[in-house]
């Protein structure tokens, strides 16, 4: 690959790589990005069983499935299955763009120095995949900032992630709970005024 000219290595890449296409969170990212992507995946087995994030544990990389089929599951057991097309370890995008210019905030925020997982990922089955490590992500989003501060960008990033997906139904289950709590307590309350009255 090195011997041919850059183009010729880029429509290699392109070609080999046209699952990177498929995956949800990738959808609107520009040619140009998706370029500095493939150059830096590497390729990897994972075995039926082993784990490729651990909850309390570090997120080094992003894992793209290609082939198979892992589980997400989180802290409070709720599971999001993961096949094709799929990425674990996404929530490494907004720890690499994760600054005061980005997300704006009343103070000042510092980019915390890693991120941990709040997740375990498991193969259910064999699985083929590539994967970006830290180091070269955030390399392509210091290289490519601009774009991925893009609001659109930014919603299409949380809409079609396992992971936020997950959060935003862990926080409607807590919400729900806890508007369930006050609803029965009023319940009680009013029960128990009628009770004095009579």
């Amino acid at each position: 690959m090195e011997n041919f000219p850059e183009d010729v290595q880029r429509d290699i890449r392109r070609h080999l790589f046209k699952f990177v296409k498929k995956v949800r969170i990738l959808a609107l990212m520009d040619e140009s990005i998706l370029d500095a992507i493939c150059e830096r995946l590497r390729q990897k087995t994972y075995i039926e069983g082993c784990n490729t994030l651990y909850q309390g544990g570090l997120v080094t990389k992003m894992v793209f499935i290609v082939r198979g089929k892992m589980e997400s599951m989180g802290e409070d057991g709720n599971r999001v299955p993961l096949s094709e097309g799929d990425v674990c370890g996404e929530e490494l995008l907004r720890w690499c763009l994760e600054d005061s210019s980005i997300f704006r905030n009343k103070r000042k925020r510092i980019k915390p120095r890693y991120i941990l997982s709040n997740r375990t990922v498991g193969c259910l089955t064999n699985v083929e995949a590539f994967v970006l490590r830290a180091a070269d992500l955030e390399e392509v989003t210091s290289l490519f900032a601009g774009f991925l501060r893009n609001h659109r960008v930014q919603m299409a990033i949380r809409n079609e992630s396992p992971y936020w997906r997950g959060l935003a139904a862990t926080t409607i289950q807590v919400a729900w709970r806890y508007r369930k709590k006050r609803r029965s307590r009023a319940v009680t309350s009013r029960g128990a005024g009628a009770t004095c009255h009579s």
